[in-house]
């Protein structure tokens, strides 16, 4: 700012040059990141194009993905229909984009619910130890016992092959991961000169847990978030295809390969390939994202990108 004299006005002056603007460093902010992780990079690009797939599908869908029409069954791929058509005459490649949706529609949620049970009782267990912490624990291992896939099968089986259902069943198996994740970075801080001097100073556990050794112990968690989103994704895919799943019409891609899959040996290979590409890459980018976390959060890892 500067002040014109004898008139009293204010006037702004011009930036400095060479100063960059906020634009320029978030850029330069990506392209420091992109480099200490290219894997990161990958991931998240493939993820932004489903992202983008998701919010857009009203404007990159050419027609409506549930709706068959009889005259049109089993087409081949074609300037007409991308991705053909399946056995009800549904556009397959409205379907694929429509199923972006249910891809983070149940990976999100499911890794939330995770983080929302295993995170408080690996802070908990954690810090307290003991028997409490024992038993917990002994009752979490007994998830991991059985494969997953199993549990999850039962469980939908019994509840039924709703959205909710699934998103939960998912989140409830994985929230062990993260509580061991939690807890074993609680167990090295726990004894830290500035958790005992919170304690010192009468916090109550809550505020310790929370203020004090959440901050600090989180980043391995949310360097699994990636890792089991993709997981999530795959094993409701696999309950989809088992018909325990979401069921069809609804353009879900497990769904859509389980009802492509009997028409592979008649030769019309398009119904069940191409959601299956869409799975297989949402996949690879969530793993991808993933492991770059990893490069940037594991201190160790970390260390070892520079």
């Amino acid at each position: 700012m500067s002040t014109q004299a004898g008139t009293g006005a204010i006037t702004a002056t011009a930036p400095l040059r060479g100063t960059p603007g906020l634009g320029a460093r978030i850029l330069r902010r990506i392209r420091g990141i992109a480099r200490r992780s290219p894997t990161l990079a990958v991931g998240a690009a493939i993820l932004l194009a489903f992202a983008a797939m998701a919010l857009f599908h009203p404007w990159l869908m050419p027609r409506d993905p549930i709706a068959a029409n009889p005259t049109l069954t089993l087409q081949p791929p074609s300037v007409e229909f991308w991705f053909g058509t399946d056995q009800n005459g549904m556009d397959v490649f409205s379907r694929v984009i429509y199923g972006a949706i249910y891809g983070f529609g149940i990976a999100i949620p499911a890794v939330m619910v995770g983080l929302s049970v295993g995170v408080p009782v690996g802070l908990y267990t954690g810090y307290r130890g003991g028997m409490i912490d024992e038993v917990v624990m002994r009752v979490f291992d007994s998830f991991r016992v059985f494969p997953s896939i199993i549990l999850a099968l039962a469980v939908v089986s019994a509840a039924g092959p709703s959205l909710l259902n699934v998103v939960m069943v998912i989140g409830l198996l994985d929230s062990p991961i993260f509580a061991r994740v939690v807890r074993a970075e609680v167990l090295a801080l726990r004894n830290g000169t500035y958790v005992e001097a919170a304690v010192a100073a009468g916090n109550p556990t809550r505020r310790i847990l929370f203020v004090h050794l959440l901050p600090n112990a989180i980043q391995g968690a949310m360097a699994q978030t990636a890792v089991r989103a993709a997981w999530a994704v795959r094993i409701s895919a696999t309950l989809a295809f088992l018909g325990i799943g979401i069921q069809p019409p609804t353009p879900e891609w497990g769904a859509m390969i389980r009802q492509g899959a009997e028409f592979m040996v008649s030769g019309e290979w398009w119904v069940a390939v191409f959601p299956g590409i869409a799975l297989i890459l949402m996949t690879l980018g969530l793993n991808m994202l993933g492991d770059g976390l990893q490069d940037l959060l594991d201190p160790r890892r970390k260390a070892a990108t520079r």
